[in-house]
């Protein structure tokens, strides 16, 4: 076999930290001569025995040395030779077998091992009260997941063939290699932050070095904000700072890539499947599914006099077209103003609108029977807490909507729906307004277009694999649920329902969208069709 192919196989179980010894290299090349397996094909056929075979060996022992065993690769090899178009293919697809709500407080935690280079689960379950080390590693858990896919990529990750391009790559520095070293160049990736002193300050693992954007005309495409990774480049002076002359958001990886690598971890604790599994079940969906929908509405103020109409008519239409959503997500907010404080002459009106709503929906019967309602609150909703993840709407306000609605789901804030291979992100935040609000450095060149800031929007938080990229003095967050905020490896979809205009963008793969007020733009709402992956503004 020629070094190329074996240098292709050795890279695929690289990725997932084995190594492989002479034996097991023979035995690859058997199999791939075996099948007459095409060189262009012989990473993505590997890649398939080493996601099974990671599977196989973190059931033997998590924390195992990473030598690839020839036996389990051999068991592998014969369980996925027994696989083909069987019973399973044969089968009807399930929609509702195969449908899952995740709420963030039963996410199970997954946080970045620096010394196996990989995910590790948490020894103990998370707690709503924290730890001054769980903010740490919460925070620490955000830079190692982004380096990691910094490294990975191809302008900064050396190949191990001798290559021309190997004068271009980047090399990304830590802050701790600045000193004594004014005059020249560096590259970093750390967090945007205030120092005590008020000064601009990048942080990473090792330190921290204060920031000069004077020589800067302007950024490079997102939102800088406050609590932000970004990579900067610039020249170290003799006053100990950086003199910025380029910014940029970290490259995003796309989720084929980072399922590829960690399709073996279960994020979401409703059991992992194989890259070989999710393109079959994809298929199917496109073909057997394709007029599945999902509907998702926001800001959907109960206490509004024209509310109700409003989703009555969206439900007779439905039922006049013979369109029945699989899914209706009603996102909050579910009041017009806040009601946290309030008496409880608002509390028990709180209340009523919801039965108001659990008494429409029950008169639709034939919606009923097959749609699955979630309920995600707003910031204005009354929940436990008010820091993110948000829990749940106070079950007793929905006691009538559950009593009434058979398939009612209570989502917490973010929430997510896992549907075959598809994972859908639903949050509720009014994230342009808060994200536009803590820019730091350049800031936002005044004639930049709605368009221009939508985009930025999502690609900042896509690029920042996390629904609040900002520190926690802008925005509480429940240090060790921040697990439920990652967006690694990327969702197919994200809602980002805002109170802001609507959009639909898709950015590196992940299709996000925003589908708007309910109340107060003519009861606009999206629905997404996941046989297309795609939304559509109604």
């Amino acid at each position: 076999m020629s070094d190329a192919r074996q240098r292709a196989i050795i890279k695929v179980f690289r990725k997932f930290s084995n190594s492989l010894g002479p034996d097991t290299l023979d035995f690859l090349e058997q199999i791939l001569d075996a099948h007459e397996i095409q060189d262009n094909d012989v990473e993505s056929s590997i890649e398939t025995l080493a996601k099974e075979y990671n599977k196989q060996d973190g059931k033997l022992d998590q924390h195992a040395t990473m030598k690839v065993s020839i036996e389990v690769l051999q068991k592998v090899y014969e369980t996925l030779q027994d696989q083909g178009l069987t019973q399973e293919e044969a089968e009807v697809l399930d929609p509702e077998s195969h449908l899952h709500f995740i709420n963030a407080f039963e996410m199970p935690s997954w946080h970045w091992s620096i010394e196996r280079g990989t995910f590790e689960k948490a020894a103990n379950p998370p707690t709503v009260s924290g730890t001054a080390d769980s903010r740490v590693l919460a925070v620490r858990d955000r830079l190692n997941v982004i380096k990691q896919c910094v490294l990975r990529n191809e302008h900064f990750a050396p190949s191990t063939l001798p290559s021309r391009d190997r004068d271009r790559l980047v090399t990304l520095r830590s802050t701790k290699q600045l000193l004594g070293r004014a005059g020249e160049r560096f590259l970093l990736l750390g967090m945007l932050a205030w120092s005590k002193e008020g000064k601009l300050i990048l942080e990473d693992a090792d330190g921290s070095v204060e920031l000069d954007f004077s020589l800067l005309d302007e950024p490079g495409e997102g939102l800088f904000t406050e609590g932000c990774f970004s990579l900067v480049e610039g020249e170290y002076t003799d006053e100990s700072k950086l003199e910025i002359i380029a910014i940029g958001q970290p490259p995003c990886e796309s989720r084929q890539t980072a399922r590829s690598i960690y399709g073996h971890i279960d994020f979401l604790g409703k059991a992992s499947t194989s890259l070989l599994d999710d393109q079959k079940l994809a298929v199917r969906v496109r073909e057997e599914l394709s007029e599945l929908h999902f509907f998702f509405l926001s800001d959907v103020w109960l206490d509004h006099p024209y509310t109700l109409s409003g989703i009555q008519k969206m439900l007779d239409n439905c039922v006049e077209n013979d369109f029945i959503p699989k899914v209706i997500v009603l996102c909050g907010n579910f009041t017009s103003k806040s009601i946290t404080h309030g008496n409880a002459r608002d509390i028990q009106r709180y209340q009523d609108n919801f039965d108001a709503l659990a008494n429409l929906i029950a008169t639709y019967t034939s919606i009923t029977r097959i749609t699955h309602f979630v309920f995600v609150p707003g910031p204005l909703d009354l929940t436990l807490n008010s820091t993110l993840p948000r829990q749940t709407i106070l079950p007793s306000m929905l006691s009538r909507v559950k009593s009434k609605i058979p398939k009612v789901h209570l989502g917490s804030n973010p929430c997510r729906m896992k549907f075959f291979d598809q994972e859908i992100v639903i949050y509720r935040e009014d994230c342009m307004t808060k994200m536009l609000r803590n820019v730091v450095g350049v800031g936002v060149k005044p004639d930049v277009n709605s368009d221009d800031l939508k985009r930025f929007l999502v690609q900042t938080i896509l690029d920042q694999a996390h629904l609040s990229p900002l520190t926690i003095n802008i925005q509480p967050t429940l240090s060790e649920y921040d697990h439920s905020l990652r967006l690694y490896p990327l969702p197919t979809a994200l809602v980002l329902a805002d109170k802001y205009d609507r959009y639909k963008i898709t950015y590196t793969g992940c299709h996000v969208f925003n589908p708007g007020s309910f109340v107060g733009s003519s009861f606009v709402f999206s629905t997404y069709k996941p046989a297309e992956i795609n939304s559509e503004e109604w």
